[in-house]
């Protein structure tokens, strides 16, 4: 329960820290997008402090022994730059560039202007559940090694 609380609340400081640097509002982020004649830099600014303020957090956990509310911290594999990497960044990139939205502020933004913002929420969602079927499919449909000793004709029927 206090794992949810945390969660929920942090969600609520996101949001809120969205709606107070106005990154909720897609013209804003379309702005900064805009080199030519509308560029607003105060997106780099708050990046920037989103940077401090995480640095400082990985500062901490870096001296702690568990989480305060979980028993270890979760590791991140890093497998380099990949096809699917590069296919994530550039679907995340083309509907933020599109549309001055990524999915945090999205939902933010959902209640504020409902109409403009269900055109981006609806493909996101379709997008996102794309994703989770293709994965399944594919770890489905790996083979599974066959045990040491097996026939030759079960190995010719396994592929």
């Amino acid at each position: 329960m206090r794992r949810t609380l945390v969660a929920f609340s942090s969600g609520l400081l996101f949001g809120a820290g969205l709606l107070l640097s106005r990154m909720a509002d897609p013209a804003k982020v379309l702005n900064f997008l805009d080199f030519t004649v509308h560029w607003d830099p105060s997106l780099a600014f708050v990046m920037v402090g989103g940077i401090a303020v995480a640095a400082v957090g990985f500062f901490i956990a870096r001296r702690m022994a568990h989480p305060l509310f979980g028993t270890s911290f979760p590791s991140l594999p890093f497998g380099g730059v990949t096809a699917k990497l590069l296919a994530g960044a550039a679907l995340f990139g083309t509907g933020w560039g599109l549309f001055g939205l990524c999915p945090g502020p999205a939902i933010v933004a959902l209640p504020l202007d409902p109409t403009r913002v269900i055109v981006f929420i609806i493909p996101m969602l379709a997008g996102m559940w794309g994703v989770r079927t293709l994965a399944a499919r594919a770890e489905a449909g790996k083979r599974q090694p066959l045990p040491v000793g097996t026939p030759a004709v079960a190995v010719q029927n396994n592929r």
